[in-house]
């Protein structure tokens, strides 16, 4: 993204207004990436939401079969079945935490393009003053990074 602020001057210390121009194609480049974000979390819910239900019906598929077995090395098999899919079903509960993070990261973009906008195009009109939706407090709402073992809760 090449932005042109050749135009801004300094003075005193302090940066003068961004251009005219320049604020318009970093608003525009906002607003995309907010679109792009939003579609990437639409995509993972709609993955996860069908991965969640092939686990699901697998697992009650693996537990019924499981129910019915001998001690065999069959019903061995089918332990190892079901603890695969206690394992998919917790990278599931993290794509749930990385659909969070998306949609806080575009609430923020979101944000600061509509900052923007306010503050260099001046959006109040006869309705009244232009509503910039507040950011999010918290910096971000998942802490966890990495996938550990752990309780495995079937949603």
């Amino acid at each position: 993204m090449q932005i042109d602020t050749s135009t801004a001057a300094e003075f005193d210390g302090a940066m003068a207004p961004m251009p005219l121009l320049a604020a318009a194609e970093l608003q525009d480049h906002l607003m995309t990436v907010t679109n792009d974000l939003e579609r990437l979390q639409r995509l993972l819910d709609d993955a996860g939401e069908a991965l969640s239900n092939h686990f699901y019906s697998a697992s009650n598929q693996a537990m019924s079969l499981l129910s019915g077995s001998d001690g065999s090395a069959a019903s061995e098999g089918l332990k190892q079945i079901m603890q695969d899919i206690a394992g998919a079903i917790t990278a599931l509960q993290f794509q749930d935490m990385a659909t969070q993070l998306i949609a806080h990261t575009s609430q923020r973009l979101r944000n600061c393009a509509d900052q923007l906008a306010r503050d260099t195009f001046g959006m109040d009109d006869e309705d009244g003053a232009a509503v910039v939706e507040i950011a999010p407090l918290r910096p971000n709402p998942v802490t966890q990074d990495e996938m550990d073992a752990g309780s495995i809760e079937l949603f």
